[in-house]
């Protein structure tokens, strides 16, 4: 993840989070330089304090941030009331959640104006110039040692108001002469170029300076400690009980205790949504392949742990490692059997049996006979004929039914059951030779020339004219925390070539059921211990776009706020067709935090593409917004089928701007959605509102 997302998260974690000692009162004068002192009582944790007198004072109102994007970040929130003499509040971060619960509890009534509801607080005083509060936050990053003051990325304060606030805090704080003002947006730094000379500014880059550590998947894990190059692990197996230390980002990796990597990843990184549908931790640390600790404990059993400001390994027994792997094992997970009553090409609009089923059961019954892929999209395609904005291409889904059966017909189950029972099974490395020989044959088994046809016959008379891209549509994705993320690929088939060879339709059929088969597919299911052979592959059949202008990949909602207080899109987007997840190395993405539900919409861009010109986007501004509205929309209507208990949810979008239908104006299509697991975040120190 792109160290940036820390800073700006923590900068707006919420909108706010403060609190105070035992009610208001006059703002108190600073002392001098040396006559600072702790104003809380030892073990006392009130709601508030007026002033900040040591590290203890600071250390009671801060919260950890509810993320595990940057190490080392605390946050006490702070509100001024302008109405009250600019009084000055550090809000108990721990206690209040946002600032309005502060404000509307301490600063309502008893002689002082009363504080309106949430959604009218929060719509001023964020952008009114006449607005009451001053709202901010003190953080201090433990990377490059800075105490900062920083506001919202989307507060539209003027340079007056931040002088303000920072020359308050300033004076009332022992580390005032340490602080700095942190702008965290583009907007917010064209603000911080008009500020006085006496209000230090630090920017992003100099507090990623000091950044030596990403924690991307928090937890715990053991494994054999081994040192590799992201080379040799991409594509290769690698035991899943090795923890391993890698000099680069890998595009891919087999199922592994935990990952350390030697350079910062993104968020959406294809091996980090790996880890986070896994469940095993994942980090970043700077020049870690040189890193002495690590090095000490090369080939031995260790415990890493993987925190949202610190990591940890030390050494363990092989006996420790064993039963904490019996302890930690994943549960099993059930797959649904094919369901091979289903035989019909089906319309996506007609996959999902709406009429009878709300949306929920309707999705489940459906993936025994479409898969998880096909399936979804047949409930976007479903959304967009009830009027969503969600811009999907007309396709249709090929049944599990022709899957089992062209099995049967060649006697691949019977093959596949008996590689299986070798006794030479157990050896990982055999078993990937084995798959991969399995797979061949399966290729070059015939289909029944009457389902090609049958196939090539439904994709000329959806998209006349047209070549058919062939999608995996599994029974085994999108179980729990196994999504099946980047274990197949897509192939094209020309509908006007006759026969088998490369490129026709029986090709690509042929070439994307084998992919049940992919070692990679194999090694994952293997570890949640699900049933191989009731795994059947549908498909999802769409026209091809070749030449996308851009394309990406977007959550839902904030990944990084699981509270649900400071709801955004997050966004990778890349020129082109250039893979937003699977990058070369050192090829990196857009990434922004789009704030749909915030006024002004703002977005506040975290890293900017490596393939486009400095001071460009990928997207332009009503690109993204049209984007935005898509992925409300898919939000939305999924809400009922995998966020009805209330809980934070979000869909993984994938996404693309191409112009094939509308030349030199590039139109938004949705590629898939699906359930986003999300990842962890445990931190002791969080708000708990009270």
């Amino acid at each position: 993840m792109s160290p940036l997302f820390g800073t700006y998260r923590r900068a707006m974690l919420l909108v706010g989070l403060l609190a105070a000692c035992d009610g208001p009162s006059g703002d108190k004068d600073a002392p001098p330089d040396d006559a600072w002192a702790c104003i809380i009582a030892e073990g006392e944790s009130p709601d508030f304090a007026q002033q900040l007198g040591c590290q203890a004072d600071y250390d009671v109102l801060a919260s950890e941030p509810a993320d595990a994007s940057i190490p080392g970040a605390t946050s006490v929130k702070t509100v001024i009331d302008r109405v009250d003499g600019d009084a000055l509040y550090f809000q108990n971060s721990k206690r209040y959640c946002v600032h309005w619960n502060f404000a509307s509890t301490h600063l309502s009534g008893d002689g002082l104006p009363p504080v309106p509801e949430m959604d009218q607080f929060n719509a001023t005083e964020y952008y009114s110039p006449d607005r009451r509060f001053l709202l901010g936050a003190v953080s201090y990053y433990t990377g490059p040692a800075k105490w900062v003051y920083e506001i919202s990325p989307y507060d539209t304060a003027d340079a007056d108001m931040i002088a303000t606030a920072y020359r308050k805090i300033k004076e009332n704080a022992w580390m005032g002469e340490d602080l700095y003002f942190h702008p965290t947006s583009v907007a917010v730094e064209a603000v911080a170029a008009t500020l006085p000379s006496d209000v230090k500014i630090v920017s992003t880059d100099e507090l990623y300076a000091g950044v030596d550590y990403q924690p991307l998947n928090l937890g715990t894990t053991t494994g054999i400690l081994r040192f590799y190059s992201a080379d040799e692990v991409d594509g290769a197996y690698t035991p899943y009980r090795e923890l391993v230390v890698l000099d680069a980002v890998p595009n891919d990796i087999s199922i592994v205790a935990g990952i350390i990597t030697s350079q910062f990843q993104t968020p959406l990184a294809h091996i980090n949504v790996l880890s986070v549908n896994r469940g095993t931790p994942n980090m970043g640390l700077v020049d870690a392949q040189n890193d002495p600790e690590l090095l000490a404990l090369e080939g031995k059993w260790v415990e890493l742990t993987v925190g949202a400001f610190d990591w940890s390994v030390r050494e363990i027994t092989e006996t420790e490692a064993d039963a904490w792997w019996e302890a930690n094992k994943p549960e099993p997970l059930t797959v649904q059997p094919m369901d091979l009553t289903v035989t019909d090409l089906r319309d996506m609009v007609d996959i999902l049996d709406l009429d009878t089923m709300e949306l929920g059961p309707a999705i489940s019954a459906a993936i025994p006979a479409f898969g998880a892929k096909g399936t979804n999209y047949g409930a976007l395609a479903d959304a967009a004929a009830l009027g969503e904005d969600i811009p999907v291409q007309p396709g249709f889904g090929v049944p599990m039914y022709y899957y089992d059966q062209f099995m049967s017909d060649n006697g691949l189950w019977e093959r596949i059951a008996a590689l299986m029972a070798d006794p030479q099974w157990g050896d990982p490395a055999y078993r990937s030779e084995q798959l991969e020989i399995f797979k061949d044959e399966l290729r070059d088994a015939p289909m029944r020339p009457d389902v090609v046809e049958l196939i090539r016959a439904k994709a000329i008379a959806t998209f006349p004219g047209e070549n058919a891209r062939f999608r995996s549509s599994t029974n085994s994705e999108d179980l729990g925390a196994f999504t099946g993320a980047g274990l197949y690929n897509s192939e094209t088939g020309e509908p006007d070539l006759p026969g088998s060879d490369n490129d026709t339709i029986e090709w690509a059929v042929k070439k994307v059921w084998s992919q049940v088969w992919n070692p990679r597919a194999y090694e994952e299911r293997e570890y949640y211990s699900m049933n191989h052979l009731d795994v059947g592959m549908g498909l999802l059949v769409h026209a091809n776009f070749p030449d996308e202008e851009s394309n990406g990949v977007a959550i839902t909602n904030n990944p990084y706020d699981t509270t649900g207080l400071e709801p955004a899109f997050y966004v990778n987007g890349q020129v082109g067709g250039e893979d937003v997840v699977t990058p070369e190395i050192g090829v990196l993405p857009d990434a922004w935090l789009h704030y749909f539900y915030s006024p002004g919409q703002p977005i506040v861009y975290i890293q900017h593409s490596s393939l486009v010109p400095e001071g460009e986007t990928v997207l332009t501004t009503e690109q993204a917004y049209d984007l935005a509205v898509t992925l409300d929309a898919i939000h939305r209507f999924f809400q009922e089928a995998y966020g009805a208990d209330g809980s934070w949810y979000a869909l993984e979008v994938d996404w693309k701007f191409d112009d094939k239908e509308t030349p030199g104006t590039p139109q938004l299509y949705v590629k898939q959605a699906r359930p986003y697991p999300g990842w962890s975040s445990d931190t002791s120190t969080a708000c708990t509102e009270e």
